[in-house]
């Protein structure tokens, strides 16, 4: 996929009519396949969205100097690095969501780092994982999180993907859905299951995972 790194971002889209998804699906499938300009095109019209997550992502994080159209510049940048084959308007978030998360998790270890010596200190977590949107969170407890997530992962990806783009991405239960491929039902089974792990894990509790559903489908999603 062809890239610039030192291309700035495009100018964000001053109209305020509708983007049609199936515009921006179009120009993804042709930045896919290798047409520059088409990134060009793309983001003007998706930079209203991707501001909007930022903004959520950055509601959620106290300490930090970084703001959100810096965070979408940095995200941009990322983007224009990876090799991505798109599948639409919902996936591109999805992705652009996970690269702003690696974003703030990577500037909350070097503010914890330089504070204190990269040394963790004991945070309560008790409300973080049920309603992560209601506070904000310091970088230990943002990291956290993340090794929280990051454990989920290795023990079902699919749980720890929908509560990521839940709660990072702001994607609704429908999006999330198409993002994974999945039943809007099996979102809201796999969420529900996820929230409960992950505030498990933050309290440390160590409990059987296969108990809970971890590694398994299920019903047909």
């Amino acid at each position: 996929m062809p890239h610039d790194s030192e291309k700035i971002l495009p100018a964000k889209r001053t109209s305020d009519s509708p983007t049609r998804p199936s515009e921006v699906t179009e120009l993804l499938v042709r930045w896919r396949d290798g047409d520059a300009s088409a990134l060009h095109r793309l983001m003007p019209l998706v930079y209203r969205e991707l501001h909007h997550v930022a903004r959520r992502q950055m509601n959620q994080e106290k300490g930090s100097t970084l703001q959100a159209t810096a965070l979408v510049h940095e995200a941009y940048l990322r983007l224009l690095r990876m090799d991505v084959s798109w599948k639409g308007r919902v996936h591109f978030f999805a992705v652009a969501a996970g690269a702003m998360r690696r974003i703030l998790v990577d500037r909350a270890r070097k503010r914890r780092a330089a504070k204190r010596g990269g040394e963790a200190r004991p945070v309560d977590l008790t409300e973080v994982a049920d309603q992560v949107a209601g506070r904000q969170l310091g970088a230990d407890e943002l990291l956290a999180l993340d090794d929280a997530l990051e454990r989920l992962t290795e023990l079902d990806a699919r749980k720890a993907k929908v509560l990521e783009l839940r709660l990072f991405g702001g994607l609704t239960i429908a999006e999330t859905a198409t993002a994974l491929a999945i039943a809007t039902a099996t979102v809201e089974r796999e969420l529900r299951m996820a929230r409960a792990w992950v505030a498990r894990r933050l309290r440390g509790v160590e409990d059987s995972d296969r108990s809970n559903g971890l590694g398994t489908r299920g019903s047909r999603g």
